[in-house]
């Protein structure tokens, strides 16, 4: 058996190698880093390749064509959608989730609201948006993108604004959320809290956003950092929202688009690479998480604090 050189460098006793009997199990051991000698078993999902590249997009035939003008800026012409990278990602998993517990049995489609952050002509936060939310419709969801142009700053005299209400009645019809802010002054924007700001937490006993599930993501201007989907983080907890475990942070935005009037795929889109991966892992957790969820949306309103407050007014 060959001896390592921390060994022979005396940083581990030959004691503890006879003790052990086994160097795999030394070297193992040696740090949290590689350690998996408390992780649970993991059991993969049974790939069905049947749905590595289906799409359940919702056609044109099927829907209100003012919804899909009005909401669904991210689509892109037939020739462009058939062919682009988003219908060659492998999401079979997902797919067939869809499929077998939405789908088949005639339940709704998931309802995703899509907030960005910016009001730039070419904003990387919205562009971003687009992207995430072209997977998600591919994998069936009803996606709506909220333009927050127009949307007056929140104060507590303009709740009948058209944007108000239409940011709010969005938010009540959602199953789930994706939230994209850039990073500004090293936290989310003014433009994206706005538009939370304007959601209450409580309208007498009814939480808007109370078990809905939320995506995040960031762009930034410069190198890679995670202050603004943090920042989101506890902006969903205090919204009582379930905030996936992963999320998305792309830095130098300016650097993985391509430019506006490139022929592939459109412009605007997303170059190959990590980042986009994680994009895609994102929205692909998303859809899973919602379709858990969703059937027992009611009980996350279900609260003992509230149960002995509707004792003592009795």
């Amino acid at each position: 058996m060959k001896v390592p050189g921390i060994l022979k460098r005396g940083l581990i006793p030959a004691t503890r190698l006879r003790f052990t009997g086994h160097m795999q199990t030394i070297i193992r051991n040696m740090g949290d880093l590689n350690n998996t000698e408390a992780m649970r078993e993991h059991v993969k999902p049974a790939h069905d390749s049947t749905y590595e590249f289906k799409s359940f997009a919702i056609r044109p035939c099927d829907e209100d064509q003012d919804i899909r003008k009005r909401y669904r800026p991210f689509l892109l012409s037939d020739e462009i959608s058939e062919s682009d990278w988003v219908s060659k990602l492998e999401l079979a998993t997902a797919a067939k989730m869809v499929d077998t517990e939405l789908l088949v049995q005639n339940k709704d489609r998931l309802k995703i609201l899509v907030l960005y952050g910016s009001l730039r002509a070419r904003s990387f936060s919205k562009l971003l948006a687009y992207e995430a939310s072209r997977i998600l419709f591919r994998l069936g969801c009803d996606v709506r993108v909220y333009d927050p142009a127009g949307l007056p700053v929140k104060d507590d005299e303009q709740h009948d604004h058209p944007k108000v209400r239409e940011l709010r009645e969005l938010s009540k019809w959602s199953d789930g959320h994706v939230w994209i802010s850039p990073e500004q002054h090293g936290n989310l924007t003014a433009v994206f809290k706005n538009q939370i700001d304007w959601i209450p937490l409580s309208t007498g006993s009814v939480r808007p956003t109370q078990g809905r599930t939320l995506a995040i993501a960031q762009v930034n201007g410069g190198s890679q950092s995670f202050n603004a989907v943090n920042s989101l983080r506890i902006l969903g907890r205090w919204m009582r929202m379930f905030t996936i475990p992963n999320q998305s942070s792309i830095p130098q935005a300016w650097t993985h688009f391509t430019d506006a009037n490139d022929p592939v795929d459109g412009g605007n889109r997303l170059k190959p690479s990590s980042n986009r991966d994680r994009l895609v892992d994102c929205m692909e957790e998303l859809v899973k998480y919602t379709i858990v969820m969703r059937p027992h949306f009611d009980l996350f309103g279900d609260r003992f604090s509230e149960r002995e407050e509707a004792k003592v007014k009795k």
